[in-house]
């Protein structure tokens, strides 16, 4: 018997599973369909277990240098088998939380693989939904008023570098190695590549990063990738800009060797493993969007400022819309779309309002308008650069390394951008999303009073720096 709903949700990842808990908040009756674990991609194969990991390589790297704080200790192993425990035993206590969500809302949840129809017997428009159900019961049929499409992505790969999970990895597979290589070449240095390299260098694993582009992060501001590349060096990976890697020449054995051309040179490279890291594709394949008039153009969903597609009660979120990818961006999604189908007027989002961050030692965190994108839109910028190693809490925690940068325009003086690199910079950066949201200008920034010591002192800092008047600098 078919079951009718106010709103079916296709994927019950971060953007999903808030839109859910959202409509459920408006009064919609709301079902999940999930074919997986509900928590998705971040929470199952991405952001949560990349940053458990992250941190076990920052705490072992940090052990290995307790001398520097008076604290002496026998040589510090790794045991990488209690590292991937403490991994899934985060990730299962998330699991089980969002689960009582769910309950918590009275949000039902088909566990199986969902389609749109067309139109039919059940709805004269296209979105009745069939759940292929996984363990094997006949389908159920789902008659919702409104869908919402939040199926995320999965791993890229190259045309001819296949994934074998073994020694050709992606992100996914290497999240439950069993034990660490002695090395590894990561083709890609954009945030997963080098967030992958600066955990496994921390490890102890020797790293070797090809990346296409000129600069590594070629999305942050160039200062930043600059002092990221220093950084990475400094761990010793080698990275190698300006490569063209070469699948047809891929050979494995018991390691894997590849070749690549760099500067009109070919090169070789040898390594126990490989990691994939080249981007994500948007999973639209068999969920029924034939049936329907939404639009897809390079392989994502097309929607209008409220993720509202062709067909006005089915919406799309998340990386299937593609944008930023990011699963904070997918939550805020969901709720936007949510409240414009309960015609609640919601604002539709600003990008140059969201922050993003990349989990590396040292982290990375921006919002806004890189120096260089400014430009390009004819604006006349003045920068404030203020340094981690002149702020007093840096030198206690022992990180010193990188800065905080804050782009403005010159005639109105407006806030455009803030770039961070350095120590807990991703837990900074909301004070300069709120600003940006505020619109907020480096004097008002720099007249908010921060307290001493904190690191959230360089941002203060940077903002006097943007008209010359740092005080410890």
């Amino acid at each position: 018997m078919a079951q009718e709903y106010d709103l079916v949700i296709l994927g019950g990842g971060t953007g999903g599973y808030v839109a859910a808990i959202r409509a459920s908040k408006l009064g919609l009756k709301t079902a999940i369909v999930e074919k997986r674990e509900l928590g998705g991609t971040c929470l199952h194969r991405g952001c949560i277990p990349s940053k458990a990991l992250l941190r076990s390589a920052e705490v072992f790297k940090q052990t290995k240098e307790a001398d520097q704080y008076g604290i002496s200790t026998e040589s510090p192993t790794l045991n990488f088998t209690k590292v991937q425990e403490r991994k899934q035993s985060i990730v299962d206590t998330l699991h089980k939380g969002v689960q009582g969500l769910m309950k918590k809302g009275k949000i039902d949840v088909y566990e199986g693989f969902g389609r749109i129809l067309g139109p039919s017997i059940f709805s004269p428009t296209a979105g009745t939904i069939s759940v292929e159900m996984n363990n094997g019961e006949e389908n159920e049929m789902l008659i919702p008023k409104n869908v919402l499409v939040a199926t995320g992505s999965s791993p890229k790969s190259l045309p001819g570098l296949e994934i074998d999970g073994e020694l050709v990895m992606s992100s996914d597979e290497a999240l439950h190695m069993e034990e660490l290589p002695d090395s590894i070449v990561i083709v890609g240095g954009g945030v997963i590549g080098i967030e992958w390299a600066s955990m496994l260098a921390d490890f102890g694993v020797k790293v070797t990063v090809l990346e296409y582009l000129p600069h590594i992060l070629p999305t942050e501001d160039e200062d930043i990738s600059r002092e990221m590349l220093k950084q990475m060096k400094k761990k010793g990976v080698e990275v190698v800009t300006g490569a063209q890697v070469l699948p047809d020449t891929l050979q494995k054995d018991s390691s894997v060797q590849m070749k690549a051309e760099v500067d009109g040179e070919t090169m070789t490279f040898k390594a126990d493993r490989m990691l994939v890291s080249v981007g994500r594709a948007a999973n639209i394949k068999n969920i029924g969007l034939e049936n329907t008039d939404m639009q897809v153009e390079n392989g994502v969903i097309q929607t209008n400022e409220y993720y509202q597609t062709k067909e006005s009660h089915i919406y799309a979120i998340g990386d299937v819309i593609g944008g930023m990818q990011l699963a904070h961006v997918a939550s805020h999604e969901g709720i936007i779309a949510v409240e414009h189908m309960a015609d609640k007027k919601p604002h539709p989002m600003n990008h140059n309002q969201v922050p993003a961050c990349i989990y590396s030692n040292p982290e990375v965190s921006s919002v806004g308008l890189t120096e260089k994108a400014a430009k390009e839109k004819g604006l006349e910028v003045k920068v404030g650069k203020f340094p981690f190693q002149a702020v007093g809490k840096a030198l206690v925690h022992g990180e010193t390394d990188g800065f905080v940068k804050i782009v403005a325009d010159k005639k109105t003086d407006d806030l455009l951008g803030v770039h961070m690199i350095g120590p807990h910079v991703t837990d900074m950066i909301s004070e300069a999303a709120l600003a940006q949201v505020l619109d907020a200008t480096p004097w008002e920034i720099a007249e908010t009073i921060h307290p001493h010591p904190t690191l959230a002192e360089a941002i203060g800092e940077a903002a006097m720096a943007v008209d010359g008047n740092q005080i410890h600098g």
